[in-house]
């Protein structure tokens, strides 16, 4: 959380609307991804791949683990950023693709 702006937005992958679920300002930042992390207990960045020009990022990951359920996840994702002018994130847009166990 040390590299968001205070009032940075989060868009999930999911959620009622076209971009996902949105989370606005610090702290509601900080809830979704602690819920997200707790879920995926284990969870692993690998293949990763992060690249920033002027105000724009973008980082490449493949993430694996076993959910609090027992399902194994892997997800390939990736994160478009905007960047504020102390080079902090504004704006995270999370995009992902999942393998799950059949029949879900």
């Amino acid at each position: 959380m040390e590299y968001f702006a205070d009032d940075c937005v989060l868009e999930t992958p999911r959620g009622e609307n076209h971009w996902g679920n949105r989370y606005e300002g610090h702290d509601a930042v900080r809830e979704i991804l602690t819920y997200r992390f707790g879920w995926l207990p284990d969870m692993h960045y690998g293949e990763e791949e992060h690249f920033a020009m002027g105000k724009f990022g973008v980082s490449r990951w493949v993430i694996t683990g076993n959910s609090v359920e027992g399902d194994r996840i892997e997800v390939q994702g990736c994160d478009l950023m905007a960047l504020d002018d102390r080079g902090f994130i504004s704006h995270k847009d999370s995009y992902w693709k999942i393998i799950l166990p059949s029949g879900r």
